[in-house]
């Protein structure tokens, strides 16, 4: 709490043009994990200078706090559509950055997440369709029976969309990470409200092989096998 507590004394210090060199030293990169902590914290006390800043240099992990931040004020149109644009950048850890901050969204005003990912689920853009799956797929978000619906309705939505794209496509880098993460994401979904959970689980027509792959990743989570 000490080192968040930090970050954000020092983050409110600085000049927005600071931010992208302060937030490229302590991001942990190159690493095999990025500082969330601190992604989390300028995402929160970003205003739109900082974002422009962030966006500006370029840079992958101030990127990332940028597209986090763009995420947690998805309630505006612009921002909306800005972290949409963000969700297909090339960098995954930029990507991640927009599901994160559409959480931390989700922390705040719940209900303008559930509008949002049921509009990214019908969105053309597998990856745009990634990042719905993933951001309502957070434990700490699925509570309450409708909220785990909604995370139900959009797994089984982009399942959909998966299921109605050619072979050919489904090779697409765009279209590969859309089935990686309904790979877990499913198991998340159910153990927030196994019965109906269940239900619309064991629906998924797994005479398709990639929703054979879905199913049987999801049934390797700890979360899923234990109520089978």
């Amino acid at each position: 709490m000490g080192t968040v507590q930090s970050s954000r004394n020092d983050l409110h210090a600085l000049e927005p043009d600071e931010w992208p060199e302060y937030l490229s030293a302590r991001s942990g990169l190159p690493g095999p994990r990025a500082n969330l902590s601190l992604l989390t914290v300028a995402a929160r006390l970003a205003d739109e200078r900082a974002i422009e800043a962030m966006l500006a240099d370029g840079d992958e992990y101030p990127v990332a706090c940028a597209a986090a931040a763009l995420g947690v004020r998805a309630g505006s149109t612009q921002c909306e559509e800005r972290a949409r644009a963000l969700a297909t950048d090339d960098r995954w850890r930029v990507r991640e950055g927009v599901a994160i901050g559409l959480q931390l969204l989700g922390d705040d005003t719940p209900e303008v997440l559930i509008e949002l990912v049921r509009r990214w689920a019908e969105d053309p853009e597998p990856y745009v369709q990634r990042v719905a799956v993933v951001a309502i797929c957070e434990p700490r978000l699925l509570r309450t029976a409708p909220a785990a619906a909604v995370a139900i309705e959009v797994c089984r939505r982009c399942t959909d969309h998966l299921t109605a794209l050619p072979p050919a496509q489904r090779k697409d880098p765009a279209v590969r990470n859309l089935r990686q993460a309904l790979g877990y994401c499913w198991s998340v979904a159910v153990a927030a409200d196994p019965e109906p959970g269940l239900t619309a689980f064991q629906e998924l027509p797994t005479d398709d092989p990639d929703v054979q792959w879905i199913v049987t990743q999801n049934l390797r989570k700890k979360r899923l096998s234990a109520l089978l």
